[in-house]
């Protein structure tokens, strides 16, 4: 064989390349085990065998191996299989738009920007982008021909290259550039924060096209605390402070207004607002001291389009803000302030601090000295100078941490936040400010969190899922052929250790959906081997002796495994490119496994049989059982195409009927909102713990927002859904749901389990295991990308057709089958969804699985085409019915040994890979299953009715009763 010496030479090398990267990730396994042997579950002693197993050394000769090097060169685990939380943060650009227009309040910019944000919601394109549209509505239809380097809009000192006489599509790629640097600025700050919060392996990345920053910590578990350290700006702003006076009127006139309108301010008419001010306790520079039960109703009344209206001029651009903390002398109510505003909300101090540090005033309490930077200590001075003996507060992101009055001028940027601050709030904040501060503001648009314990199931349940199917194909392909079987099993072993290599050695993230990949990986690899083995088997039968049928079996089958590798590839690369989070990490997966399959299968495997055969030893390619099995099959697919039309328009019909009336259970992924995943201690019935958390979750206006519980994976375990509070993707609106859900589900956890226990339990107690949020914008993106990723496929696959087969009625017969498979999976999940024990909801999951069994399917109908491809070089005696018939009979043994054992393979996943895959899995079982069925009876039987051209007299060879036959031009 030729190149047999290059491809030893590739194997070698790629397999000592993924050994060497391999290796540290079992050194790291084996310590962590010696570790948990010695310490149990004791946290404190295994970190100390930990550091004492650190200090020895695996000296392997051409490595060392180290404890702490070995852990940070080890494989990646995504969430699913190690537990932690994943978040992705969007940078707000209309602060950026603002910032760099010097916050102007030109009419147009300001109805631009508001227009922007509401074409935003439902938009895939950028920001920027549809901003400068926007300007360009607004200022045409106001006929203000206003030119972006105008200097109420980008022409300023904050961007001082753009010119008076700069064009418009000069300023737009200026604009763009700098954006894309803020965003590039805030991606190095929230790493830096990363840094300072622990996380081990984390995993920060831009999205391209975006000004999202997707963040991943394996491990952590406080994911109150990483929001707040990510969402925070670290911008700090110093305002002039109003008092009790300059309010006391507007306060008066809301509650009379309040008694007589409170409906339609979201309170009742009852409530006395000026009671809830409580400034009889005001002991501060606020202008209020309201119980934490009570600031929900004051933040309706103040900011209610009533109570914006009724604002009078000396506090029209007022802003009321909250204090960071309840004062020490109240803990059970919250101060209040009047911070003066203008017209571009703009604060007279907006600086960065150079420096921050923790330190102790006169009375020993924790503050945090700081030092601003030369702008913000400029601004500062004239500040101080500006109001001595008048309250100045120090604001971070809305929330005021002190607001003392001004003893006298100060000159040097230097001062102090004091906020009632224990130790650890204080480390966070000068940890934040420490990294630096954002150009902007970010909030999570998507957040997802998953317990450690969790994550060990998912592990555990991937481990055995991937040993079941991976015996079901050693046992399978051995037993079918026998001592070629061997040599695929061995192919597969090096294919899957090609595969985790590469994996470790690009630094990718291994999750559950893609240990699903790998082993559907496996599955394509038996797939390689079925059908050169039954090449392998024609040769044989014909006569051929065993060398000669093994080299004719592996050129025959060459063209069908191409064709069928590249339309997976295809699928996967549209995954990959089209899908976010655990799909990717499939999808991933799958083109390895896919590129490391041609290799394995069809180069290395082939050097391994002719070593063996070029030594005069023979190599069986059946068994007993197996040698004649699909032998003399022959049936008349063509003849009984009319009753797989009817068949199948039956159950499209049927499909179709139940999405109109039906519909679809959408998961967060499409609408948005919130999942969480609750362990009890007992059985519990998910339609009374529905019906109790309905009450919980009413919007302001009275209605109840939509929950829903369904039992997840046993009678013990709850997957809980809500879009209450959807537009609000603030820490606060996650805590109050938390809090919420808390309450609502208390009767059925245990008496002694705390809010904070609840909100991350283990194997130990109840609580929520994991978690996901899913913001509306980002939701929009999501589905709008999977529909693409759908009909960017289906138009690849066409379009691949008909480059390899030339005929357009192939490409439609191929076409017409996919559809046909992915309507029945869409009728199979739009009848059983409300009644199947697991999630068979439509998220990115069930995107995934329509465009694998996409791509399977393809790959059925491509040998068949292939097959009817070189019979219509080779029988042009046949009539083409009878020819169609020959080709597909002639690939049932290929068809039903791939279909079966890939089926055995998702069966195993189904019902041993955890609750998480059973939906994804059930979509792949429907849908292969159909995949294989639509090939014959409908990819083939169309194609065959679009290339009828005419009539013959007499039938030769093996064939239907119809006379139809071929044109051959």
């Amino acid at each position: 064989m030729q190149g047999k010496g290059l491809i030893t030479i590739v194997a070698i090398v790629l397999g000592l390349i993924c050994l060497n990267e391999l290796l540290p990730t079992w050194y790291a396994g084996k310590i962590e085990k010696q570790a948990t042997a010695i310490a149990g579950d004791n946290p404190e002693k295994y970190q100390k065998e930990i550091e004492r197993l650190s200090k020895d050394t695996l000296n392997l000769g051409f490595t060392e191996l180290y404890y702490s090097k070995a852990k940070d060169k080890e494989m990646k685990l995504g969430l699913d299989l190690k537990g932690g939380i994943n978040v992705l943060l969007e940078i707000n650009q209309r602060d950026l738009v603002n910032d760099l227009t010097n916050y102007s309040t030109n009419p147009i910019l300001i109805e631009a920007l508001n227009r922007t944000d509401e074409v935003q919601k439902n938009s895939t394109k950028s920001y920027i982008d549809n901003f400068f549209v926007e300007f360009d509505a607004v200022n045409k239809a106001k006929g203000a021909n206003l030119k972006l380097a105008d200097p109420e809009i980008f022409g300023n000192t904050n961007l001082s290259e753009i010119k008076f006489n700069t064009t418009d599509e000069q300023v737009k790629s200026i604009v763009k550039k700098r954006i894309d640097l803020s965003v590039g600025t805030a991606f190095e700050v929230i790493r830096t924060r990363i840094d300072k919060l622990g996380a081990i392996q984390p995993n920060v990345q831009r999205v391209p096209g975006t000004a999202r920053i997707s963040v991943e910590m394996p491990g952590m578990k406080d994911i109150d605390k990483v929001k707040k350290m990510l969402q925070t700006s670290a911008k700090l702003q110093f305002w002039e402070v109003q008092q009790v006076p300059e309010v006391l009127p507007y306060f008066q006139t809301l509650t009379s207004t309040v008694s007589a309108k409170g409906d339609s301010m979201g309170v009742k008419k009852n409530v006395n607002f000026m009671n809830l001010l409580q400034l009889d306790k005001l002991r501060t520079n606020g202008v209020a001291s309201v119980k934490l039960s009570d600031t929900a109703a004051v933040n309706k009344i103040i900011n209610s389009k009533i109570g914006q209206s009724l604002r009078p001029a000396n506090i029209k651009y007022t802003q009321f803000m909250w204090g960071y903390k309840p004062e020490s002398t109240d803990p059970n109510s919250l101060v209040l302030y009047a911070i003066r505003g203008n017209i571009n909300q703009k604060a007279p101090v907006d600086g960065a601090v150079e420096t921050a540090n923790i330190s102790y005033d006169e009375l020993s309490r924790v503050v945090v000295d700081m030092q601003m930077d030369s702008k913000g200590a400029k601004d500062w001075k004239t500040l101080t100078e500006k109001n001595v003996g008048k309250p100045v507060a120090v604001t971070l992101d809305n929330r005021v941490y002190t607001a003392p009055n001004v003893v006298g001028a100060i000159p040097n940027g230097r001062t102090q936040i004091s906020g009632n601050f224990s130790q650890e709030e204080a480390k966070e904040l000068v940890d934040v400010l420490g990294a630096g501060k954002l150009p902007a503001g970010a909030k999570v648009v998507q957040a997802t969190q998953v317990g450690p314990s969790l994550g060990q199931e998912s592990i555990d349940a991937g481990v055995i899922s991937f040993a079941i199917a991976f015996l079901i194909i050693i046992a399978y392909i051995i037993f079918y052929y026998g001592g070629a079987g061997v040599y695929a099993v061995i192919a597969m072993i090096i294919n899957l250790f090609y595969i985790f290599g590469i994996m470790d050695s690009g630094d990718f993230t291994l999750t559950l959906p893609g240990i699903a990949g790998i082993v559907l990986s496996m599955a394509m690899a038996v797939d390689t081997n079925v059908i050169i083995y039954e090449r392998t088997k024609e040769e044989l039968f014909a006569g051929k002796g065993i060398l000669e049928a093994y080299k004719d079996g592996f050129k025959h089958a060459l063209n069908a495994i191409i064709d069928g590798h590249l339309t997976m590839i295809l699928t996967a690369i549209v995954l990959f490119f089209f899908g976010t989070g655990p799909i990717k990490g499939f999808a991933l997966t799958l083109l390895i496994g896919a590129v490391m399959t041609l290799f394995t299968s069809i180069l290395l495997s082939r050097v391994m049989i002719f070593n063996r055969l070029n030594k005069g030893k023979g190599l069986s390619v059946w068994t007993s059982p197996t040698k004649n099995l699909f032998r003399n099959t022959w049936i008349d697919f063509i003849g009984k195409r009319k009753y797989s039309y009817i068949i199948s328009a039956i159950l499209t019909v049927i499909s179709l009927g139940s999405i109109f009336v039906n519909g679809f259970k959408y998961g967060i992924d499409f609408t948005g909102g919130r999942n969480y995943v609750v362990r009890f201690d007992k059985d519990v019935n998910a339609e009374d713990i529905e019906h109790n958390l309905v009450k919980m979750f009413t919007t302001e206006d009275g209605k109840n927002s939509s929950v829903e519980a369904k039992t997840f994976g046993n009678d013990k375990q709850l997957k809980i859904s809500t879009d209450y509070l959807i537009d609000d993707e603030s820490l606060k609106a996650d805590q109050t749901i938390e809090q919420k859900l808390y309450e609502g589900l208390k009767p059925n956890l245990p008496s002694n389990l705390t809010l904070e226990d609840f909100k991350s339990a283990d194997k130990d107690h109840a609580g929520i295991i994991s978690s996901e949020k899913v913001g509306p914008t980002v939701a929009d993106d999501i589905q709008t990308h999977g529909i693409l990723a759908v009909v960017a496929a289906l138009a690849g696959i066409f379009i691949y057709i008909l480059f390899r087969f030339r005929k357009w009625q192939f490409s439609l017969g191929a076409v017409a089958a996919l559809f046909h498979d992915a309507i029945i999976i869409l009728g199979a999940y739009s009848l059983l969804h409300k009644v199947m024990p697991f999630n068979m909801e439509i998220n990115q999951d069930f995107i995934a699985a329509i465009l694998t069994v996409l791509g399977y399917s393809i790959n059925d109908t491509v040998i068949i085409f292939d097959r009817i491809r070189e019979y219509l070089r080779e029988k042009k005696a046949l009539t083409l019915s009878g020819l169609f018939d020959d080709a597909i009979s002639s690939t049932l043994g290929r068809t039903f040994n791939t279909t079966f054992t890939t089926l055995l393979v998702i069966l195993a996943i189904f019902i041993f890979g955890g609750d998480n895959l059973r939906g994804f899995m059930f979509a792949l079982l429907i849908g292969i299953g159909f995949g294989a069925y639509s090939s014959i009876f409908i990819a083939s039987a169309i194609a065959y009715d679009f290339l009828r051209t005419g009539k013959e007299e007499e039938v030769h060879g093996k064939s239907s009763s119809n006379k139809e036959v071929l044109a051959t031009k």
